[in-house]
């Protein structure tokens, strides 16, 4: 029979994957009662690890960034080209913290006439050695991803005005709603998105049907979403009522 601590350690793996579960999946899946698992799921919510929700859990902490720098990195590879489309010199544009939108970061190197604003140490220290005018957002830093969150990055972010923003998301559910674990940097995310004048979801198949605690957007708040995520036909016919527009690679 499964340990406790063994059969935790599966939980919070399939949640970390997954974005949530529900306990109906997890007792099957690890053959045990109900009960056990609420109370596996109740020990993990003590420490800090994932937040309860109607019926299952929800993570509560983000991949680290070595760890998303590497998971499907071709498809973040072909994302970033098609992004980098959109981006013309003598412009100001914000890249969001992530690994997608570091890629973007390495197509740009060589702008000039450009501003950027990020708030990712790491997109900071790669654009450092480039053409482009660069600024970095203040605040908090969330240390596994290396972001900079909280209210004195939202104080300092109010001011700006961009001609285009690129940004990524942790988790999309079924209703096409974006998500991620932290609350701060929902708030940021959504506060910055309506100060550009274009705004781009940059974000791979992995993000799809997923879940999260805090919303941020539609996907039709966004002027236009780069993903390698393939869309049922009833799918693009509701987004596209909702004014989604889906840009495939």
């Amino acid at each position: 029979m499964m340990l406790m601590a063994e059969r935790q350690l599966k939980i919070l793996g399939m949640i970390q994957d997954n974005g949530s579960v529900q306990v109906e999946e997890l007792a099957k899946k690890l053959d045990v009662s109900h009960m056990t698992i609420r109370r596996d799921l109740e020990k993990l919510q003590k420490d800090g690890l994932i937040e309860r929700c109607h019926g299952g859990a929800v993570n509560k902490t983000e991949v680290n960034y070595a760890v998303k720098s590497v998971s499907n990195h071709t498809q973040k590879e072909k994302i970033a080209l098609k992004a980098a489309e959109f981006i013309r010199g003598g412009t100001t544009i914000f890249l969001d913290a992530g690994t997608t939108t570091y890629e973007i970061a390495k197509h740009i190197m060589e702008y000039e006439n450009m501003t950027v604003v990020t708030n990712d140490l790491e997109v900071a220290l790669l654009l450092k050695s480039s053409r482009v005018e660069l600024f970095i957002c203040g605040g908090y830093i969330q240390k596994s991803t290396g972001s900079a969150v909280g209210y004195y990055a939202t104080q300092m972010m109010e001011n700006f005005r961009f001609d285009m923003g690129f940004f990524g998301a942790a988790a999309i559910n079924e209703e096409f709603h974006v998500l991620t674990p932290t609350i701060d940097k929902a708030f940021l995310k959504r506060q910055l998105a309506h100060q550009c004048q274009q705004s781009f979801l940059v974000v791979d198949n992995s993000k799809f049907n997923r879940q999260g605690m805090n919303f941020i957007n539609k996907l039709s708040d966004y002027t236009g979403i780069i993903t390698d995520h393939e869309f049922k036909e009833t799918e693009k016919t509701l987004l596209r009522k909702e004014g989604a527009r889906i840009i495939t690679v």
